[in-house]
């Protein structure tokens, strides 16, 4: 590999703050943030919205989403002419 051309690959906690979850792995992304760790270390932290703690597919709680209440409201609104 050339040397200066490649980012800094480092350990990094990701932390999704809604479901209150976090995980240490090693990245190029860069933050001013810092958290202690549990080893006692201080790495970057990045905040995310959704990680698998909090998303839908892996957590098993879906939305289900009303079509035919939209395609209702959508003909009462601009009525079929």
């Amino acid at each position: 590999m050339k040397k200066g051309i490649h980012p800094d690959y480092r350990p990094v906690v990701f932390r999704d703050p809604g479901a209150d979850f976090a995980f240490l792995t090693r990245s190029t992304i860069a933050s001013d943030k810092t958290i202690e760790w549990t080893d006692g270390n201080a790495y970057p932290v990045v905040d995310v919205d959704v990680s698998s703690a909090s998303h839908p597919f892996y957590t098993g709680r879906s939305r289900v989403l009303d079509t035919a209440g939209r395609v209702e409201r959508f003909n009462q609104r601009y009525g079929r002419t």
